[in-house]
């Protein structure tokens, strides 16, 4: 892949948002489901939100959730929502280029789903602050496309896929530290611009960090809980 201008991702990200009036599908991706559906709430951060979709749901099972994503049509899409599936109050949404800056916090669950550019992104830094940022006792969730997709008889652009390992051995997390509860690869069906049906590899990583702090499962009209909002 080509080196890129700081400027170029948010450029591309910000027009291709702006071009469309919807670009994804509105519904939780399914490996979060399957991996988070049975944790306890606490606060939750969604890595490259989008639209909006992985964070509702999460606001939906008692979440409190912060969405970053450097789009800010996407922020305000995910901020209406959250608005329209009436979990507005248990969201809030900061906009972010990942790699320059990073949410504030500690968070019971941090989840990247498909945190993966054409342009410019510093995955490996993003993914240790990540790691930082989770909690004693909380969850570092990352699903990461392993390939192209089966239809695709000629790789578009040069891009490096991770494996389960090297992800792993490029976090570097502490031995003792934390678990490796999921590190997998799901086949998933994936359905070509044209029409042409095959499948795509993902990669799932549910990592837990070591420690029982307390998480607390705010209510959703709790006074404390923070109006749904965009942070620049």
């Amino acid at each position: 892949m080509s080196p890129v201008s700081p400027t170029q991702p948010a450029e591309f990200w910000e027009a291709r948002y702006r071009d469309r009036d919807r670009v994804w599908s509105g519904r939780p991706n399914a490996l979060l489901v399957r991996e988070a559906g049975h944790l306890r709430p606490g606060r939750a951060l969604d890595l490259g939100c989008g639209e909006g979709a992985d964070a509702v749901w999460l606001a939906s099972r008692g979440w409190q959730v912060t969405g970053a994503d450097i789009s800010r049509t996407a922020l305000e899409r995910a901020a209406s929502h959250a608005a329209e599936a009436g979990v507005g109050e248990r969201t809030d949404w900061a906009r972010h280029e990942l790699g320059e800056t990073f949410p504030k916090g500690s968070f019971d669950l941090i989840s990247a789903q498909y945190l993966q550019s054409p342009v410019g992104l510093d995955q490996e830094r993003i993914m240790r602050e990540a790691a930082g940022a989770v909690a004693e006792g909380g969850t570092l969730l990352i699903v990461m496309h392993g390939g192209w997709p089966s239809w695709q008889s000629k790789a578009p652009f040069e891009f490096e896929f991770p494996t389960l390992d090297g992800l792993l051995d490029r976090l570097a997390l502490p031995r003792g530290h934390w678990t490796v509860e999921t590190k997998e690869t799901v086949r998933q069906p994936s359905v070509s611009p044209d029409g042409i049906e095959g499948y795509r590899d993902d990669s799932v990583w549910r990592i837990r960090r070591a420690g029982t702090a307390a998480r607390r499962n705010t209510g959703g009209n709790g006074d404390d809980a923070p109006v749904a909002r965009i942070v620049s």
